[in-house]
């Protein structure tokens, strides 16, 4: 048996490196569109540029030719911010030749290993942060927002015991609900809690599959139908999932279907929102580990996200207001890494999502449906038009900021060529 050529090797390096990144970039949670366009720059970067990539949610083809050699690698679970700041680093080190082959494969090999920047309780307190901090905005009562600390922290309990025990990890997202839910409705019940059912929804935000369902949206609206149309099925499994935990705690403590609305309670004032920024980046920055430069642009973010969002809402209504945050967070993020390219982009706008809350809404529809069918179509209705302007918000943002991204880039070259 001969042994593989200098240039077999080669080419054997490059699949592995190639195919190693599309699965981290899908282990992010990029749509899959952006990943394939990226990673086949990378490969012309490193002179393949025929490179074809089919990238799912849970696995990357990827060959350096049609008819040539392909390779497959499946994506195992999700990154922290932290592990996707990396995976953006070692590509802009490819597409700048400052990191060979090898050095990219260990580190993306290494990733999976990656501790965390804090202690595992330091990271649960940033999880009751961001919880506390999304009921300021969401549900901003003194009683809501101290049941949104306590239900945090019960639900990052529930999730650390599903990192030990399959079972409990399995049924999480039914279990967690339910045992919130039988708290916030005997809260209910002795008068402690107004607006239960949106009460619920701060404490298990960071659960709620919001992100999966707008990126399947956008992936179906871009032709990308396997991997949009398996990630909607899932979010809504995962929806159905929280919905059948809330209706059983309410089936149990006989809850009428008046108490379940969508009721806002609003005694803090003004100064809930910016204080939940603030509690929600530093949340961000203690649970998911970014790097520390991030989190100033991370906070810059949310804060052109919540105020997009809040002026749409005042001027026009709930639809108007996520098109323009989606917006806001998709060309604020490619702002933030064109003046910084080592600066990931999807780093600093995922944490938009926990604001935009179409996974929050998506739970108060589906709940609403399952108590009350005839009175919940116009919610519904609503849900489905908040998440569609949130795709088509993010659509619209990638489309103008890397048309002005090629102007500039373009009028960069222009001098050079000149001399």
């Amino acid at each position: 048996m001969s042994e593989p050529t200098t240039a077999e090797t080669s080419d054997l390096q490059v699949r592995r490196l190639l195919v190693h990144l599309g699965a981290a970039m899908v282990a992010t949670g990029q749509p899959v569109s952006d990943i394939e366009d990226e990673v086949v720059e990378v490969a012309a970067r490193l002179g393949f540029p025929d490179a074809q990539i089919a990238a799912g949610p849970t696995g990357v083809i990827l060959t350096l030719g049609s008819g040539e050699p392909s390779t497959y690698e499946a994506v195992q679970g999700s990154l922290r911010l932290d592990q996707a700041a990396e995976v953006r680093t070692i590509r802009y080190q490819l597409l700048v030749g400052s990191s060979t082959i090898e050095e990219a494969i260990s580190a993306l090999l290494a990733l999976g290993a990656r501790p965390p920047r804090y202690p595992t309780w330091v990271a649960n307190l940033g999880w009751i942060g961001i919880a506390t901090g999304i009921a300021l905005i969401l549900q901003p009562g003194r009683a809501n927002v101290a049941f949104a600390a306590v239900g945090g922290a019960i639900v990052v309990g529930l999730f650390r015991l599903g990192q030990r025990f399959r079972l409990v990890g399995t049924l999480l997202p039914t279990l967690a609900a339910f045992v919130l839910g039988c708290l916030v409705f005997a809260g209910a019940d002795v008068g402690l809690v107004e607006g239960p059912l949106r009460t619920l929804l701060p404490p298990l935000a960071v659960l709620l599959p919001g992100a999966l369902i707008v990126t399947a949206m956008s992936e179906l609206a871009t032709g990308d139908m396997v991997a949009g149309a398996s990630r909607l099925v899932f979010g809504a499994v995962q929806l159905l999932l929280f919905t059948l935990g809330i209706v059983a705690a309410a089936q149990l403590f006989q809850v009428p279907p008046t108490e379940l609305t969508n009721v806002r309670v609003d005694e803090l004032g003004w100064w809930a929102a910016p204080v939940g920024l603030v509690l929600i980046t530093f949340g961000i920055g203690l649970l998911e580990s970014p790097p520390l430069a991030l989190l100033p642009w991370i906070a810059l973010n949310l804060v052109l996200a919540f105020s997009a969002q809040s002026l749409g809402q005042h001027l026009s209504g709930p639809v108007l207001g996520s098109l323009a945050g989606a917006l806001a967070a998709s060309m604020g993020a490619y702002a933030v890494e064109g003046l910084r390219p080592r600066l990931p982009r999807l780093v600093v706008f995922l944490p938009s999502f926990w604001l935009l809350v179409p996974g929050s809404l998506g739970l108060l529809s589906t709940t609403q449906l399952a108590v009350n069918g005839a009175a919940s179509g116009g919610t519904l209705t609503g849900v489905l038009g908040v998440v569609s302007a949130i795709a088509l918000g993010l659509l619209i943002g990638s489309a103008v900021a890397q048309s002005v991204g090629g102007a500039v880039r373009r009028a960069r070259r222009r001098p050079l060529l000149a001399r």
